[in-house]
């Protein structure tokens, strides 16, 4: 009979197991607008997938020891995942799709894509090269490098050779 308990269990734990989800994408960015405000930064949110492999490009970046101290000085970072497989979709911040399609006026954008808001959530910058209004995503172009380090120089904390740095640090990524 115990044994038959036990296997009953097992078998009903399925529907009282939820599945984990992401947080939802307005509540990640209203956490992270509280945070910029009270730390005196801005917000950077990355819009970015598990499987994305420039995605993990770009992170790998922004933790570099040469890069991180303006990072975390000058942004507050979250991440919201979009345009997971089938079998990740549980990843997904619910309602990330939406604010992807508000950033980016509704056009197909790419990821990973960025913005850089105040702590009121105003839109400073995003990763949209202007003219063309290409996602430079990852940046990785003299083109792209130099859009980035324009972007920090406005938006972050920090010094010219700071950025200069980071810009390198980037320019590596396409080599």
């Amino acid at each position: 009979m115990q044994r038959f308990i036990w296997m009953f269990s097992i078998c009903l734990l399925p529907l009282f197991v939820k599945a984990q989800t992401a947080p939802a994408a307005t509540d990640v960015l209203k956490n992270a607008e509280a945070k910029a405000a009270k730390a005196h930064k801005n917000v950077l949110i990355i819009f970015h997938a598990s499987w994305c492999h420039w995605c993990h490009e770009m992170d790998s970046a922004i933790a570099d020891a040469a890069c991180k101290p303006f990072f975390e000085r000058s942004f507050v970072l979250e991440h919201l995942t979009v345009s997971e497989s089938p079998q990740n979709k549980n990843l997904e911040n619910p309602g990330a799709d939406v604010l992807l399609k508000q950033y980016t006026n509704g056009k197909e954008s790419g990821i990973p894509f960025w913005v850089i808001l105040d702590p009121k959530g105003n839109l400073l910058a995003d990763s949209r090269q202007p003219g063309t209004g290409e996602n430079i995503g990852c940046p990785t172009t003299a083109a792209d490098v130099a859009q980035l380090k324009s972007i920090l120089v406005k938006t972050g904390k920090g010094s010219p050779t700071e950025i200069n740095t980071i810009g390198e640090r980037f320019a590596r990524i396409g080599k």
